[in-house]
């Protein structure tokens, strides 16, 4: 999935916090008369009207004494969503497990659990987010109030397009629009089911889907889920080149945005303007834009958001020809990149691991209940004479073979998984965790013996481009043939790894600075002597190569790193298809300073 349909996706389970807001009559303000009702009510407008969701809450508390013990842990309920709302996830999740496990009120379990999976998901606790899912997929049914089991299929819904079942996801959605409470309108499920549809492509900026979502959103009084639309919208505007129509819409939605002040739309604001002045040319706009998602993302955040911030303020820079913040920038945005990959990585594992315990969960009680009727037949089969024995010997061994069957697929489904956690899907090698795992130990036995080692950082000249001329499909036949013709240049003991789209990592233990370069020019001497056929066409292609020896760095994996990308980029500042190491360059020619 792209970055772009990822960022999609966030910002609708983000503005999804607000699931399920009922419309109704709003009192003004004044003494309660009716705490129940009034707290219904409070709940009903969180996104039709957030000020006013804001300024009622604010009563309750001041009459917080004059609530039932019930109605004090609706209001804890409400002041979790509110905190979650404002970003503050850790303590809303504090909150919610003390209504889970105290409140004793079976609806506000059901809210306050969906609710807490949505939490963990957006803070990448997936495993607990997809593991909650199973159980309350499994608790549907005995939920009888309908709003509570319209929020927990909101949620269920999310989950599943942020785990890449769009299928599900769509499925939720439907469920939620067959099954509205009173009051309710359809923006929320189609919302969703328009998310599920971005993520898997099947949309377009003219699409009947998105349109209908839209529509009845404005029409529900909904400004935070027609805001997700109406980005989701110049987000697809983006993709199919149409920055003017995109910038058109962002000034259209902004003021919304702006009043409602909710933080993860604002962020999403920012970005695709930044991403479409920078389309449109206008350099002043596009950084002043990136810059704006900075300062409103933590320090040491990691986010599309701040990951695409980094893209864009490195490609301004670098057309503006300013080489030393332009650089800065790209190691900030090759280290968000990296940790969106893994994010990406891990929230699959989760996904297969949940799925993987419950698939083992029932084999065992199939187990069980397997061995509780061969006790049965047992009793009968004493009974009878030796011929029916035989038979019962004969079902206990075919039963035996079953289970043998059984726990085999189990161990070896378990070390597929253990083995896709460590390689890449695509071309077999390590993927950037296990490599940087790697690394750092054979970097540490390197130096107990005081050997050499060299670190090189290998970048595809132009890949872009040979993905939007000839497509994907040929894009990865030139990262597999890549890294066939790397392995042929290794030796067993090296160690080879892809970083992030066509960016790879090599660690030579026991080698010098000069064997290092040796090696790596005949990488990219190799690379740009074999071209790769696709669709009956030659595709040239070249590689720029950065080196890194202990020599000159030492022994910790980072700072090899840092020398290695800060070759990498002198050799594609100084022209591309060349190796550097230090001051030396290597390819079309050789430089020494």
């Amino acid at each position: 999935m792209s970055a772009r349909r990822f960022n999609g996706w966030l910002r609708l389970a983000l503005a999804s916090l607000a699931f399920c807001a009922l419309a109704g009559t709003v009192h003004a303000a004044g003494a309660v008369s009716d705490a129940g009702s009034f707290l219904a009510q409070t709940e009903g407008v969180r996104t039709t009207d957030h000020p006013r969701f804001l300024q009622m809450l604010s009563q309750l508390h001041d009459e917080s004494s004059r609530l039932t013990p019930s109605q004090q842990w609706y209001l804890r309920y409400l002041d979790a969503w509110q905190t979650a709302f404002e970003g503050d996830g850790p303590r809303a999740n504090v909150m919610l497990h003390d209504i889970i496990n105290h409140s004793g009120d079976v609806t506000l379990k059901a809210k306050s659990m969906a609710l807490l999976m949505h939490n963990l998901g957006l803070s990448s606790h997936y495993e607990e987010a997809f593991t909650l899912a199973n159980q309350l997929a499994s608790d549907l049914p005995m939920v009888t109030d309908k709003l509570a089991r319209f929020i927990v299929l909101s949620n269920l819904s999310q989950l599943m397009v942020q785990a890449g079942q769009t299928d599900p996801a769509v499925k939720y959605a439907r469920m939620m629009e067959d099954s509205l409470p009173p009051g309710e309108s359809v923006c929320n499920p189609l919302s969703i089911e328009v998310s599920a549809l971005f993520k898997s492509d099947r949309l377009n900026s003219s699409s009947p889907k998105l349109q209908e979502a839209i529509e009845a959103c404005t029409t529900a009084g909904q400004p935070v889920f027609a805001n997700t639309l109406m980005l989701i919208k110049s987000d697809i505007y983006l993709t199919e080149e149409r920055p003017d129509k995109a910038l058109a819409l962002l000034n259209r939605v902004a003021p919304s945005i702006n009043t409602n002040r909710y933080y993860s739309h604002m962020r999403g604001l920012q970005i695709q303007l930044a991403q479409t002045y920078e389309k449109l040319g206008d350099e002043v706009n596009a950084r002043k834009a990136a810059l704006a998602v900075l300062s409103m993302s933590g320090q040491d955040e990691v986010s599309e958001w701040v990951r695409n911030a980094y893209a864009v303020l490195y490609r301004v820079e670098k057309r503006r020809g300013n080489a030393a913040a332009s650089l800065g920038y790209y190691e900030r945005y090759v280290a968000q990149d990296k940790g969106y990959i893994d994010d990406i990585t891990a929230r699959s594992l989760a996904y297969a691991a949940v799925q993987q315990h419950m698939l083992a969960q029932r084999l065992e009680a199939e187990g069980l209940s397997k061995q509780n009727n061969i006790l049965r037949l047992q009793q009968a089969l004493d009974t009878k004479a030796m011929e029916t024995s035989r038979l019962y010997i004969a079902m206990l061994i075919l039963l035996m073979m079953s289970i043998v069957f059984w726990l085999f697929r189990i161990k070896r489904s378990q070390l597929r998984f253990k083995m896709l956690s460590h390689h890449d899907s695509l071309t077999g090698i390590y993927n950037h965790q296990h490599f940087v795992s790697e690394a750092e130990r054979v970097l540490r036995l390197t130096e107990r013996k005081s050997g050499a080692a060299c670190l090189i950082s290998i970048d595809l000249d132009h890949f872009k481009q040979i993905n939007d001329t000839y497509g994907h499909a040929v894009g990865d036949l030139v990262l597999m043939h890549t890294v066939a013709l790397c392995r042929r240049q290794l030796r067993p003991t090296d160690l080879f790894g892809r970083l992030g789209g066509e960016e790879f990592g090599i660690l030579l233990p026991d080698c010098t600075r000069e064997q290092g370069v040796a090696i790596a020019d005949r990488i990219r001497a190799a690379i740009e002597a074999t071209p790769v056929e696709g669709d009956g066409r030659l595709v040239t292609f070249s590689a720029s190569i950065g080196l890194a020896s202990t020599d000159s760095s030492g022994y910790e994996l980072q700072l090899l790193r840092k020398e290695a990308d800060a070759a990498l980029y002198r050799a594609k500042r100084t022209g591309r298809n060349r190796v550097i190491s230090g001051t030396e360059v290597h390819g079309h020619g050789m430089i020494r300073a």
